[in-house]
């Protein structure tokens, strides 16, 4: 990614330290994180000019100073649950830290209930806090995907939307992991709403890329124990998963607490879990640049579907991507959304975008076949 360099963001002591002895200011700068108790610098010596601190501590004297000379200082917090001056995405071991079957003391279900005290009339502190984290999260997510000036990430998102009570028995379950898997062989990196039914499949395929179909269908059988998320044992059918295959390929999961009754599921290796579920369904398909893929879902996944839509229909991120519905029967007939989005795409870039397919093998080659198209604006 290329840093901005008018707004410098420093989370490292190093880092901060010489870009001081190169510069002598931290005009526009964001400091992160930083211990400055134990410090050399001199701060009288350095430009202050609407320079953030954010958790960051200070002896006294320090901090007096520099509030005097205009500095924004926003301070560590330790009553909260989460952090909200994070410095990189989750990991699902983070998350599900204390989790029992029979006792769940999990920091994700901690901050879920946290969360769900003031989840639709917080506090200005608490909402202020929830910004800054998800904010955080954002700028974690934006150096994972390595973000190129066209709007293009080095990591190559194809997204998986579906319903999230699908069984693990289901035989689009095991179709999305077939696909998943396929595509990530393929390069991409799949992203997944980060809950369980059509989004654990879609991580579960990515993470066995590049191991034999047997494993995966071998996984499949194992977490079969625990079909519906809400059955005992769905966590620990995933954790024996994990056990007997520790190593799996990369995978990104874009959850929420908003419905955090969901448990995260675990197969994926970079999480960027969102307190606010708007800003997080607008980042889950807006990175997506390389296509979505469409499992049959309930109201979630329509309006998921329609959300992409109108992204395409405007080319809102510079691209128009595929859309591929995997369902022949659901999406064709029983619901009639693809004919309808054909009709709606007629005479739009994306109108050849679209494909509709029961088929792992099609609808990967579909993808590597129907790149990202630029939206090009003719002057008028």
């Amino acid at each position: 990614m290329t840093p901005n360099l008018s707004y410098p963001f420093f989370h490292q002591r190093e880092s901060l330290e010489k870009f001081i002895q190169q510069t002598h200011s931290l005009k526009n700068c964001t400091i992160q994180q930083i211990d400055f108790h134990d410090h050399t610098l001199v701060w009288d010596d350095i430009i202050i000019e609407n320079t953030t601190f954010l958790g960051c501590t200070f002896r006294v004297e320090d901090r007096s100073r520099l509030l005097d000379r205009g500095a924004i200082i926003f301070p560590r917090v330790t009553h909260l649950p989460y952090q909200p001056y994070r410095s990189s995405l989750y990991s699902w071991q983070e998350l599900m830290e204390g989790y029992h079957p029979d006792h769940d003391q999990s920091n994700d279900l901690a901050i879920y209930q946290y969360f769900s005290q003031y989840k639709f009339n917080p506090p200005v502190n608490e909402a202020l806090y929830q910004r800054i984290h998800d904010h955080a999260i954002d700028h974690a997510l934006r150096n994972f995907l390595q973000y190129q000036p066209d709007g293009l990430t080095q990591q190559r998102c194809v997204g998986f939307m579906g319903g999230h009570s699908t069984l693990r028995t289901d035989h689009y379950y095991t179709k999305v992991a077939q696909t998943a898997r396929l595509i990530a062989e393929d390069g991409y990196t799949v992203v997944s709403g980060g809950g369980p039914g059509i989004m654990e499949a879609a991580n579960l395929g990515a993470y066995f890329a590049h191991q034999p179909e047997a494993a995966l269908q071998e996984a499949i059988t194992i977490l079969s124990e625990a079909p519906h998320y809400q059955d005992y044992g769905f966590i620990t059918q995933a954790q024996q998963v994990l056990e007997k295959f520790p190593e799996g390929h990369i995978s990104l999961a874009i959850p929420t607490w908003f419905y955090g009754h969901e448990p995260s599921n675990l197969f994926a290796t970079h999480i960027a879990k969102y307190f606010s579920n708007s800003i997080r369904e607008d980042t889950l398909l807006a990175i997506c640049l390389y296509g979505v893929v469409f499992a049959p879902g309930s109201a979630g996944t329509v309006q998921e579907i329609f959300m992409d839509a109108a992204q395409n229909h405007y080319g809102s991120f510079n691209y128009y991507s595929p859309m591929i519905f995997l369902g022949e029967e659901w999406y064709d007939i029983e619901s009639m959304i693809y004919p309808l989005v054909r009709k709606l795409s007629y005479g739009k870039e994306y109108h050849d975008l679209l494909f509709l397919s029961d088929d792992p093998k099609r609808i990967a080659q579909f993808i590597e076949n129907h790149q990202p198209v630029p939206n090009v604006i003719h002057p008028s």
